[in-house]
């Protein structure tokens, strides 16, 4: 398994601290991350790869791009042209140990989380810099199979879509983190392309206020 890369600009402290990979640098450096890399046993990471390989997960298009990952969501699709969350089937009930479970461990009602993505990031696929859309407000990430390098940046409007990460760190298979408050709002993150297949189950809780 690689060690997540360091990043250290001139007078900025490494901010992953003395263990690389653990999450705990980004923890602290970014107000509303958590991160924990032992949230399922391998008997529990089993099963939901055998649940996200039986689902019919296709290529992810954002207007007139389409992605290298596949997947398919629950609980409402974006529409990116008219920029609204459409209807959508609910989480399948075999879904429902995993949100309830990552609910507990977020301090969240299963309930709220309303909307899941499952996407599979084969090798070299790489998630381009985002926030996740306004019509969420928590995200809650779960990794399956393979580790993926996150990345995090200062969200600033107008800024060149170029800039660099400011940090990044280690997302191991069977972790899981969850973006709140600073977190989701003031920082862009991304995945770079990773180097063996891996899963993601991502879990939202719906926005009910005015972005």
């Amino acid at each position: 398994m690689r060690a997540a890369r360091r990043l250290q600009h001139a007078g900025q402290p490494d901010l992953f601290g003395e263990v690389a990979g653990t999450g705990e640098g980004p923890v602290a450096a970014i107000e509303g991350l958590r991160y924990d890399n032992d949230f399922l046993s391998r008997d529990e990471e089993a099963e939901l790869l055998r649940i996200v390989q039986g689902l019919p997960l296709k290529e992810m298009r954002y207007k007139e791009y389409t992605a290298r990952r596949r997947g398919i969501g629950f609980g409402g699709s974006y529409d990116f042209d008219t920029h609204r969350l459409k209807p959508g089937a609910p989480l399948p009930d075999m879904l429902h140990p995993l949100r309830d479970k990552a609910a507990a461990w977020a301090g969240i009602a299963p309930g709220d989380l309303t909307h899941a993505l499952i996407a599979e990031y084969r090798p070299g696929t790489p998630l381009g810099w985002h926030r996740d859309v306004p019509d969420f407000e928590d995200i809650v990430g779960v990794s399956l199979q393979g580790d993926a390098v996150m990345q995090f940046r200062p969200y600033v409007p107008g800024a060149s879509a170029s800039r660099p990460s400011a940090l990044e760190f280690l997302v191991e298979p069977r972790s899981i983190y969850v973006l709140r408050g600073p977190a989701r709002w003031d920082w862009q993150h991304a995945i770079a392309p990773t180097e063996t297949l891996r899963y993601s189950i991502t879990l939202r809780t719906r926005r009910h206020r005015t972005p």
